[in-house]
């Protein structure tokens, strides 16, 4: 279920929701799902190490009642973040977009603007 931090205080919320993301990096293919997301970045689960400052392709899909299978939105990013985590096996990687155009962002803090108070 999604669930919103009530004490937010960043400029640009998040909210700890659970979306389908893929990524590109460097030849590898991941499909995982976010942990949170803003309009400026996502954290999420990968199973390989990345470092940061690699860059990264996007692809995630914002629910929408009125569109079946969502609204798509595409960008650029690089990962800012690359933890491992040894309880799950996996990489916690926190991804900001630095290449998003002014249309997708906004797709993005509409939806994030749903789940806050």
């Amino acid at each position: 279920m999604p669930k919103s931090k009530t004490s937010e205080r960043r400029l640009h919320p998040r909210v700890d929701n659970q979306l389908p993301i893929n990524l590109a990096i460097n030849g590898y293919d991941f499909a995982t799902a976010t942990e949170n997301i803003s309009c400026l970045g996502a954290y999420c689960r990968i199973d390989k190490y990345i470092p940061p400052f690699t860059k990264v392709s996007v692809k995630l899909s914002l629910p929408q009642l009125s569109r079946p299978g969502g609204l798509p939105v595409e960008c650029k990013g690089v990962i800012v973040r690359s933890e491992d985590d040894a309880k799950s096996g996996k990489f916690n990687v926190a991804i900001f977009f630095n290449q998003i155009n002014e249309s997708q962002r906004k797709k993005i803090a509409q939806y994030v603007n749903r789940f806050l108070p």
